[in-house]
């Protein structure tokens, strides 16, 4: 069993404003520059009449990596992140798969852009699972941590995204 992922994002705007912010190539890009650290690039971004399916690289420093991390994997970490998103009415409702280079394992996780009122909420929930005898649970909290963070930071910059487009 692995650790479990829960994050909620709220914005003050409505859906159809929040989505690209969230989701739309130009702001991501941007993220990207501003937040994906060394080898970041959007490797794939791809609109079809079902919805949305865009593929991320990240790259996290060694140095940056938490202790417990670094004892069991040398060298910087590569992060493959796939999400699709798809409509649903004036919503959207995804799913993202994520892939760390050298650990046996993977996240996983439903995500929604959710109206609730004059707001909207971004909801993540999700699963870290490391295959690695021993040490896998330990590693499992500290990813989910560390995809916590992230996520955080992603908000933020969604945030001031929108406020910027404004």
């Amino acid at each position: 069993m692995g650790s479990r992922i829960e994050h909620r994002a709220d914005f003050a705007a409505d859906v159809a404003a929040v989505y690209p912010a969230v989701a739309g190539e130009e702001a991501l890009r941007a993220r990207l520059d501003e937040l994906g650290g060394h080898g970041a690039a959007l490797l794939a971004y791809e609109l079809s009449e079902k919805g949305l399916r865009y593929q991320l690289r990240q790259g996290i420093s060694a140095d940056k990596l938490p202790q417990a991390v670094r004892t069991l994997h040398k060298g910087d970490l590569m992060v493959t992140r796939t999400q699709i998103w798809q409509p649903s009415g004036a919503e959207y409702q995804g799913k993202a798969s994520v892939e760390v280079g050298g650990v046996p394992g993977e996240i996983t996780a439903r995500t929604a852009l959710l109206a609730d009122g004059a707001k909207t909420v971004l909801r993540t929930s999700g699963e870290v699972v490391v295959r690695i005898p021993l040490f896998g649970a330990k590693l499992e909290s500290v990813i989910a941590e560390q995809v916590t963070k992230l996520l955080d930071r992603e908000a933020e910059f969604s945030a001031k995204w929108l406020a910027d487009a404004a």
